[in-house]
């Protein structure tokens, strides 16, 4: 994993002292536990906040590849949750306009990590490795008590 820290600062609401600071915020929730079908449904429900918060239709080949990247890394965090942890149960996204972060809620009790030594020539086990180089960090988040766990990721939003 790329970060020790559980949540990254001012994550699920501003950090003390910073009042107003996420006014800008937007958030989208969805609900996958009883989907079929969930990777595409992430990726158009992802696709579709990309184009209300304006990062699609891009501009510019770097605004393209930016949300390419968001929606490369929802895709693979959904699948990871569906191959390895039970399944997702929910996807949520929150831009604050410089960055975007995706949590993904699933019922597994495993530890998402890239695989080492990455083999870049083999099939399969390159979800989390992409997730690493893509993302500007990534964590995970687990609730005592409670079953499942959510994985995150953070974006910059383009420029």
């Amino acid at each position: 994993m790329s970060t020790t820290r559980p949540l990254s600062p001012g994550d699920r609401g501003p950090e003390p002292g910073a009042a107003g600071a996420r006014a800008a915020r937007q958030v989208r929730r969805l609900s996958l536990g009883d989907a079929s079908g969930v990777v595409p449904l992430a990726r158009d429900f992802t696709r579709g906040a990309l184009s209300d918060w304006g990062w699609l239709p891009a501009a510019t080949a770097d605004q393209r590849a930016a949300a390419e990247d968001v929606l490369l890394v929802v895709s693979e965090l959904v699948t990871n949750a569906c191959l390895h942890a039970e399944g997702a149960d929910e996807l949520w996204l929150a831009s604050d306009g410089k960055v975007l972060r995706i949590e993904i809620s699933d019922r597994g009790t495993g530890q998402p990590a890239p695989r080492t030594p990455h083999r870049a020539g083999r099939p399969g086990g390159h979800g989390m490795f992409i997730v690493q180089r893509l993302c500007l960090d990534w964590g995970v988040v687990r609730t005592p008590g409670v079953s499942g766990k959510t994985v995150w990721a953070e974006l910059a939003a383009p420029a």
